[in-house]
């Protein structure tokens, strides 16, 4: 499996800097990473930054959490064709909202060859601090990304006092509490950090969440082995908790020749005719979702 990261934050937080720093670890300790790069605008600035001999994706002119969604997925299939890595650094714009991003990134065609270690937030402490001062709708996309992180880094915490740094922590603890926070300068962070996360729900039996792995919004990939009807799986769906935030994935259905490709999204539910055999699994986002029940399974 490939274990892939996703860097948040706004512009101007330190994503690239943070990048730049985790490549060179990477390498140093031998592994081989791959990279794909969403920038809003038409010219690749930030790309720049990554070395010739790191394989490269770049998702230009669109956001990866909206319409950039397909070319995501046919990036990362394309980088697991042609391209030798064991770890994949997805770089989101500051537009992009955490829990759609994981949802762009997680397609079934290819949910089991990657391992979701989590989402990195990269916060200007300064701007945290002055963040009524941002518009409504970018605070509450700040606020987003602080509280969906599996880890925050609390950037740029030299331009700031001893009481102003305590403050920094407080707070981003009060909005995300699992996440681990790491006070630091130019993006800098330990590899080691990065290694004990872990956002993908992994078999209970097979590798229990230890300490340190944040699981709280989590992905899980689920496997059909039976048809259903469609009221059936939609009578499931509809006992799912609310901290489920996105379905989708091709479901075996009664009387079909292929499984049908299903999205759930904002509780609401989407079928549509495949003419391909799919593989008929769906990938679950959402929190604590290795613990939720699966349609078909026996009861203990």
């Amino acid at each position: 499996m490939k274990d892939v990261y996703l860097f948040s934050g706004f512009l101007g937080s330190g994503k690239t800097s943070m990048l730049v720093d985790v490549l060179r670890q990477l390498k140093e300790e031998g592994y081989k990473p791959a990279v794909i790069m969403n920038e809003l605008g038409e010219i690749p600035f930030d790309s720049q930054a990554v070395d010739d001999e790191v394989p490269l994706k770049e998702i230009l002119d669109s956001c990866i959490c909206c319409t950039g969604g397909e070319k995501t997925e046919a990036q990362i299939q394309t980088l697991l064709y042609e391209a030798d890595f064991d770890v994949l650094i997805i770089e989101t714009t500051g537009a992009a909202h955490p829990v759609e991003a994981l949802d762009a990134v997680y397609s079934p065609l290819f949910a089991e060859l990657l391992n979701i270690k989590g989402i990195v937030t990269v916060a200007d402490s300064k701007r945290w601090l002055e963040r009524e001062q941002l518009t409504p709708q970018a605070r509450s996309l700040f606020l987003e990304q602080i509280r969906h992180a599996h880890l925050i880094l609390a950037n740029k915490s030299d331009l700031l006092t001893e009481a102003e740094k305590a403050n920094v922590v407080f707070e981003l603890q009060g909005l995300n509490p699992n996440a681990f926070i790491l006070q630091t300068t130019n993006g800098r962070v330990p590899l080691k950090l990065l290694k004990n996360l872990q956002a993908t729900a992994l078999k209970k039996e097979i590798e229990p969440a230890q300490i340190g792995r944040h699981l709280h919004l989590s992905s899980r990939v689920i496997g059909f082995h039976k048809g259903f009807t469609q009221e059936e799986f939609e009578e499931w769906v509809r006992g799912l908790p609310p901290t489920v935030y996105r379905i989708k994935g091709y479901v075996p259905i009664e009387g079909m020749q292929y499984p049908m490709l299903f999205q759930y999204a904002y509780g609401l539910v989407q079928w549509m005719p495949e003419y391909m055999n799919m593989p008929p699994k769906i990938v679950m986002i959402g929190e604590d979702v290795q613990s939720i029940s699966v349609i078909g399974e026996k009861k203990e």
